[in-house]
């Protein structure tokens, strides 16, 4: 998935960040449409460009994925659990974690890089099930060069306003090369 660029493309080598839909973008310099520079305005508004490039993930929208912030470093995604995203003992599918720490990991690192990303690996390590209304994944960036960073994510699962920590992601984002 794309993250914004300030241009985050989130998600796995099928995840783009913001950043000409495919990593977060915050730049006006960052590719729009058909590779043509983004006008983010004067205020370069991370959060809505983010917003824009999640609404155009057919994926996210089916999940019903929210970008809840988005800054030059960190994401943070939400998604409302429902039930056809849990699994027979009635938390999360671990599949729906893990979609949501990719994305978060992939929209942190756009924003980082500034540049359109793709998830190049990750790991993820399930600590405890997601039982809860709505799940939250903070991700930021630890480390970034200029053609990938290094990026960590929490995934908490919220009961009755109660955030608990159900699983820990690191992954690497990659700049996306030029098409051709």
């Amino acid at each position: 998935m794309s993250a914004p660029s300030a241009t985050p493309s989130a998600g796995s080598a099928g995840s783009t960040g913001p950043a000409g839909s495919t990593g977060p973008a915050g730049s006006a310099n960052e590719p729009g449409e058909r590779g043509q520079p983004r006008d983010l305005g004067a205020s370069g508004d991370l959060l809505a460009h983010g917003r824009a490039i999640l609404a155009e993930q057919p994926f996210s929208v089916l999940l019903g994925a929210e970008l809840t912030a988005l800054t030059p470093q960190r994401a943070e995604l939400q998604l409302p659990l429902r039930q056809p995203l849990r699994q027979q003992h009635g938390f999360a599918h671990g599949g729906v974690v893990s979609y949501l720490a990719d994305n978060a990991l992939t929209y942190a690192g756009g924003a980082a890089m500034a540049a359109p990303v793709v998830t190049s690996e990750y790991k993820i390590n399930y600590v405890r099930p997601a039982l809860g209304e709505r799940l939250i994944a903070r991700a930021e960036c630890v480390s970034r060069g200029r053609q990938q960073a290094v990026v960590r994510c929490d995934v908490f699962a919220v009961q009755d306003g109660e955030e608990k920590l159900c699983a820990v992601a690191q992954g690497t984002i990659a700049r996306m090369g030029e098409a051709g």
